[in-house]
């Protein structure tokens, strides 16, 4: 070490050590010298941070076959501390999981001392590639906690934390249902969604107006592929061939419509559908050509 630590490191290193744990290192990490403790935590006190992701069960039950098999554990989760006793992770919540199968009395663990770093190591976690639903879930856990925390904040200023402003419309429908059909609308909501220049709080406001948008314009949808399957036709990408049909974004257009329009206008495009002229064959053909199926 260059320098003495600083006094939040050493006061962490004692609550570590009087919440049971044992700090195995006080130092600076390499990037921007920020003071770090690399230390083994009780396993009963490391919770994930209530903003990520669910846990993955077939990602938790392939990660303890790995580490039983490897009879080692090698890769400490990182945690903060928003207080004495609790150490939450933002980036290795499969991991403690596994270490919680498997009745380990310690966790290894890398403890950053400033616990608002939550928000930004979010975005690092890595371990298991997100879908668009967890991602989703994720960034509007986030938002809601922000809105307590940071009132006074837009949504620009944790653009990098929320990655997308899509993310955040989509996790208020996945939240009310989890079979939201996210996929098909996310190549339209990622065209004419962007972050509020409102604060937090008004901005969640907007937020569940859009939603209500998409909602009635996935309602309309539905009518539409339900009509489809009365004719016979029943195929996974049905609704994104339909959406791709209605769509009142074009790929040529460079000036985008308002959010609130262009959902009205597909809702009106929906309605107005002629069923009557799908052939099962096109959309086959626009599924081998097009994006994944929604989820």
């Amino acid at each position: 070490m260059a320098k003495e630590p600083s006094r939040e490191a050493q006061a962490l290193a004692v609550q570590v050590e009087r919440d049971g744990g044992q700090v195995l290192a006080v130092y600076q990490e390499p990037v921007g010298g920020h003071w770090q403790l690399f230390c083994l935590l009780p396993r009963e006190r490391c919770e994930a941070s209530p903003y990520q992701r669910d846990l993955s069960p077939t990602h938790v039950k392939r990660l303890t076959e790995s580490i039983k098999r490897l009879d080692r554990f090698v890769d400490p989760i990182v945690v903060v501390s928003p207080k004495p006793g609790v150490y939450w992770t933002p980036n290795g919540n499969h991991r403690r999981a596994v270490l919680e199968k498997l009745k380990a009395a310690r966790v290894p663990a890398i403890l950053v001392v400033e616990p608002e770093t939550v928000f930004e190591v979010l975005p690092l976690n890595v371990e298991k590639a997100h879908n668009l639903k967890e991602k989703s879930l994720e960034v509007i856990r986030m938002y809601r906690a922000l809105v307590k925390q940071e009132p006074g904040t837009t949504e620009e200023a944790w653009a990098f934390q929320f990655e997308s402003p899509h993310f955040v419309t989509l996790g208020l429908l996945y939240e009310e249902n989890k079979r939201f059909a996210g996929g098909a609308f996310a190549p339209i909501l990622r065209r004419v969604d962007k972050f509020l220049k409102l604060t937090l709080p008004r901005g969640l406001e907007e937020r569940r107006e859009r939603a209500d948008l998409v909602r009635e314009a996935d309602a309309a949808l539905g009518d539409v592929v339900q009509k489809i399957k009365k004719r016979g036709i029943n195929h996974p990408y049905v609704k994104n061939y339909v959406l791709a049909r209605t769509t009142p974004l074009t790929r040529a257009r460079k000036t985008l419509p308002p959010f609130d329009q262009t959902f009205k206008k597909l809702r009106e495009n929906l309605k107005s559908f002629d069923v009557s002229k799908v052939r099962y064959d096109e959309i086959q053909r626009s599924a081998i050509m097009g994006a994944p199926a929604a989820d």
